[in-house]
């Protein structure tokens, strides 16, 4: 899964045409294509990196996607209809992935080489980063005005967005061992900052 394949010229199933590989539709007799094995940034024209321009990534995912609209393909044969489906799906993944800070890495990680699977992280074996998760929850449990959980949610908030900026610092350095454990203490940054909005939006509510 790389840029490469983006880049490779394949023919169409329709007309057997030359296509580029990351084409939506068939420059010759104007037919879908499939999606290709291309990686998120390359279908959805970004360079790989952790630093990406959001409005950039919108922009190219919904000016594709409306190429893509169910509208667009009701008069077409069943096999365009399913390929125009698969090319929506296979956009979907990527935009999910690029827009979200954690995915992202994660994702730019492992087409680096350096696999971090997330999901097995389901304990804390760093001692500093437990207890550190433990006080903060245990702060936010005990706050009792909306004034406090405010400042508390406001400095989850803080620290996921620092953690993100020594993320990118350790990309740009080249140091993926610091990246992927970054990610590691993102993903409970971000769980705590969630918990945090949740137990200010009960408070506000008088729950």
């Amino acid at each position: 899964m790389n840029a490469s394949a983006a880049a490779a010229i394949l023919p169409c199933w329709s007309c057997k045409g030359p296509v580029c590989g990351r084409a939506l539709f068939c420059s010759v007799c104007g037919a879908v294509q499939g999606p290709n094995a291309a990686d998120h940034f390359a279908r959805l024209g970004m360079t790989p990196a952790y630093d990406i321009d959001i409005d950039a990534l919108e922009r190219q995912y919904f000016g594709f996607q409306r190429r893509l609209h169910p509208d667009r393909f009701a008069g077409r044969s069943g096999k365009e209809k399913m390929l125009s489906q698969q090319q929506a799906t296979s956009l979907n993944e990527a935009y999910e992935t690029l827009k979200d800070p954690l995915k992202r890495a994660v994702y730019l990680l492992g087409l680096l080489g350096r696999a971090v699977d997330l999901s097995a992280c389901g304990t804390i074996s760093d001692p500093e980063l437990l207890m550190e998760q433990m006080e903060k929850r245990e702060a936010i449990a005990e706050a009792d005005t909306v004034e406090a959980i405010t400042k508390l949610s406001a400095s989850a908030d803080a620290d996921v967005i620092a953690c993100q900026c020594h993320i990118s610092a350790a990309f740009n350095a080249g140091d993926l061992d610091a990246a992927a454990e970054l990610a590691t203490r993102l993903k409970y940054l971000t769980k705590l900052a969630e918990d945090a909005r949740a137990r200010k939006g009960r408070l506000m509510r008088g729950a």
